[in-house]
């Protein structure tokens, strides 16, 4: 069955046609740090936009950061994630994992990761590897750092915006002096750390050498990019984003724009802005070098997208961010399972249950939740296969609970479908039933084709 676009996925579609269309065979200006007027465009339309440089944090740090990739890698725990773009699967170019809070997971471009956990405060994961586990400890020290630091960058914007003053640089090398910037009451206080409350980093990587394809950037002449223009998806609403950059470049290797060289340099790795959808501002190409951090703050997210445009070494990154987890922590679901099981009467040793009613609001509500599970959690686990075996087993539980859950949710289904076809029911009733489950059921069909056209397409 042939999936329908949704009415933003058709609108997006439709901007950047239009977009393109505009443009025709012209190029969007862009600025790289070598324009004279690159800095002022920074500060006064991407303020929120802020880039410490390597020298601004601990050189253990680094070391202890930059291993931690490598190790990981060594072990094979980063994978490219077959994502659905308007009812088509594809291929990232960028290899991926997901380490954050025990039980946390983070859904983009219709694929959900599931964390490999760091150790936070009460937890004691277990993984496959003495290394994976050192690993998962720094990103989890590397994310209080990054913390801090945003803290410290929304504080600055506060009190820059509240003296409507542009004293506060964008750029920020190692000897900027880092001070308090004054008091805030308990609630602005509250909300910042909230807006700072890292969930989640998803790490990065890519070798652009072995990449036969990637493609051009479309509106300003950027060049090849590892990742296409986005907004980062399924955040918390005006929460920061956090990325730290490691191009794997020696020191004899990293240098500065060829001033001769027009436009941004395509042997350095860099990360473009712009702002949505735009054609009178410039964009801005932002070089990265081994060890620099750059944050999205506030709302500029929303307001702005960005795209990663590739240089010739092997590249990681590590991207922090509060994930919107409302619907995607695993105690979440299984309180779902719980609530959806509260209509199970009695449950035979073959797997028939009876339910204790047949009321259409419970019966709706019941084969809701059995579709989420099925297809926002299960589904989704199954797809990745075992990759996240090759870090830790935190998973392997709590996904066979979920399968027996499910299991007695089936038997739920058909407990309402024996009653509807039960003799000697009124035929007001019937109806009543089948209208409240006839929705999930035809949707639950319906994926079933779906993810089965999806794996046969992976297996090819």
């Amino acid at each position: 069955m042939k999936r329908i676009p949704t009415a933003e996925e058709r609108e997006r579609e439709a901007k950047k046609l239009r977009l393109l269309e505009e443009l025709e065979d012209t190029w969007l200006p862009y600025l790289t740090p070598k324009d004279d007027e690159f800095y002022q465009q920074w500060q006064l339309k991407y303020p929120k936009l802020i880039l410490r440089e390597a020298g601004s944090m601990p050189e253990a740090l680094h070391k202890e950061v930059q291993e931690a990739f490598l190790t990981l890698h060594k072990h094979g725990c980063f994978f490219r994630d077959l994502v659905r773009i308007q009812g088509k699967d594809l291929l990232t170019p960028v290899s991926r994992v997901l380490i954050g809070n025990p039980g946390c997971t983070y859904k983009y471009l219709n694929t959900r990761l599931f964390t490999v956990p760091w150790p936070v405060k009460g937890a004691s994961p277990k993984y496959d590897e003495a290394g994976v586990a050192a690993a998962c400890q720094t990103f989890l020290r590397l994310n209080d750092h990054l913390q801090m630091e945003t803290l410290q960058a929304l504080e600055e914007l506060a009190c820059k915006e509240k003296s409507n003053i542009d004293a506060v640089p964008v750029c920020i090398g190692p000897d900027f002096p880092r001070v308090g910037m004054g008091s805030f009451d308990g609630q602005d206080e509250l909300d910042m750390k909230n807006r700072a409350a890292y969930n989640v980093t998803l790490l990065n990587f890519m070798d652009p050498q072995k990449m036969p394809y990637l493609k051009e950037e479309p509106y300003f002449g950027m060049g090849k990019m590892a990742v296409s223009w986005h907004h980062d998806e399924n955040l918390v609403e005006r929460s920061a984003v956090a990325v730290y950059n490691y191009s794997c470049e020696g020191p004899e290797e990293e240098s500065e724009d060829d001033p001769q060289l027009e436009g941004r340099d395509p042997d350095t790795w860099h990360v473009g802005f712009k702002i949505s959808w735009d054609i009178e501002t410039p964009g801005l190409a932002i070089p990265l070098h081994q060890g620099d951090c750059y944050f999205m703050l506030d709302d500029l997210n929303a307001t702005h997208q960005h795209c990663v445009l590739a240089g010739l070494p092997p590249r990681f990154s590590s991207t922090h961010r509060v994930a919107e987890c409302s619907t995607g922590t695993l105690d979440y679901i299984l309180q779902r399972c719980q609530l959806a099981l509260q209509n199970v009467r009695n449950e035979a040793d073959n797997g028939d249950v009876s339910l204790k009613s047949f009321e259409p609001a419970v019966l709706k509500q019941g084969e809701e939740i059995h579709n989420e599970v099925e297809f926002e959690w299960l589904r989704q686990y199954w797809f990745q296969g075992n990759r996240y075996r090759k870090c830790t087993d935190w998973w392997c539980q709590p996904i066979t609970q979920l399968e027996d859950l499910w299991k007695k949710m089936e038997g739920m289904t058909n407990a309402v479908l024996h009653e509807a076809r039960r003799e000697g029911v009124p035929v007001e009733q019937r109806n009543e039933i089948l209208t409240a489950i006839l929705a999930s059921l035809t949707t639950r069909q319906n994926l079933r084709r779906e993810w089965h056209a999806r794996i046969t397409t992976a297996e090819h």
